[in-house]
């Protein structure tokens, strides 16, 4: 029976693709929490979810691990490393290293650490060629979880995130379908019981001829890749001024999910 949780990472922990009605976002981790949260008394779990999109491994290490130690809770979930394994010339085998370090410092603390291998990213366009060195890192990932006896989110297995609907406009984000997906098979890795199958199937789909393919294409490097080798070309990142969302309570998450269903 977890009675506390905290999430740490970037901008897949904190939820980026799965708008809430104030502008924050909700995704997996705080839908999670509540999976969690469903297990005890009304009051008796506490939720923090320290994750800032954008942020490199030792930016995570530097500013969120230290705040989940302090915490000490039942539960760490840690997602980090992605966004340097897709920079240019970064290597696995080394992120992978720093990521052990931290794996090794949560787990002084917390009850469990959960750790996530990276998605597989042969449908992405802007990271398929990629996807070695994500499959790298992740082997490095599991390794790492059967050193330190870590449960893992294994993302490159879950099929049903192939599907397109998975994933916000920018293709790089999960829709809220994606994350709730994801969430429940964290669910499953925990051993709890879920309200549906993450991989359950999805509606079919329109077939959609070559030129709204084309059509769809163009509107997305305007509008999503384009400003993304902008960002990267002047040294800028999505959280430079973005701040954690922090501790929240499981009845509000459940108002927010509510509210934009």
């Amino acid at each position: 029976m977890i009675g506390s949780y905290v999430a740490v990472g970037d901008s897949f922990t904190e939820g980026v693709g799965d708008p809430g009605p104030d502008g924050s976002f909700v995704g997996w981790a705080d839908r999670f929490a509540v999976l969690l949260a469903d297990r005890r008394a009304e009051g008796d779990f506490r939720y923090t979810n320290l994750a800032v999109r954008g942020k490199l491994l030792d930016q995570i290490v530097a500013d969120q691990v230290p705040q989940a130690v302090e915490l000490a809770p039942d539960l760490v979930s840690f997602c980090a490393g992605g966004n340097d394994i897709i920079r240019p010339g970064t290597d696995p085998d080394e992120v992978a290293e720093r990521f052990e370090r931290a794996v090794a410092q949560l787990a002084g603390a917390a009850g469990t650490v959960m750790v996530t291998t990276g998605f597989d990213t042969r449908g992405v366009p802007l990271l398929k060629h990629l996807r070695g060195k994500i499959a790298t890192y992740n082997g490095h990932v599991r390794a790492i979880a059967d050193r330190y006896g870590c449960p893992v989110l294994d993302l490159w297995s879950l099929k049903s995130v192939q599907d397109r609907r998975a994933w916000d406009s920018d293709r790089l984000h999960l829709s809220p379908e994606g994350h709730t997906r994801v969430a429940l098979r964290a669910g499953q890795v925990l051993g709890l019981e879920i309200p549906a199958d993450p991989e359950q199937p999805w509606p079919p789909l329109p077939s959609r001829g070559t030129l709204e393919v084309r059509r769809d294409d163009v509107h997305w490097a305007r509008e999503h890749l384009v400003p993304w080798i902008g960002r990267r070309l002047r040294g800028e990142s999505s959280g430079d001024h973005v701040t954690a969302k922090g501790t929240l309570s499981p009845a509000d998450i459940r108002m927010r999910i509510a509210a934009v269903a």
